[in-house]
């Protein structure tokens, strides 16, 4: 139940970036359904690769490289998910930090303990 919950808050979160920046277009809700659902698995499952890979360039930038690879992941999304698009790749790193942060704000106000 909590992993649907979570689900349902980054999909609120990711619907409501439309809102925010005018450069990404996210076309229905069930859009933002699936494409959040593909976000989780994509920063699951290839995030830690890619931050491992790139540990050096992480490292010399003291940590600032992580916003350009979770725009890859947002970027990549919006290429997977059909009605998710986003127009540049300075959009998809600006996209990215409004996701973590509304997710991380939503999910600190409806799943406290």
């Amino acid at each position: 139940m909590r992993l649907l919950l979570i689900w349902l808050i980054n999909t609120v979160a990711l619907f409501a970036i439309p809102q925010l920046l005018e450069s990404v277009r996210i076309d229905s809700f069930t859009t933002a359904l699936v494409a959040s659902l593909v976000l989780g698995l994509v920063n699951t499952l290839l995030r830690p690769v890619l931050i491992l890979l790139t540990l050096p360039v992480t490292f010399l930038t003291l940590g600032l490289f992580i916003f350009v690879i979770n725009g890859v992941m947002f970027w990549v999304v919006a290429d997977l998910v059909k009605g998710f698009q986003v127009d540049n790749f300075g959009a998809a790193i600006l996209g990215a930090l409004i996701y973590s942060v509304l997710s991380w704000i939503l999910s600190t106000l409806l799943l406290r303990k």
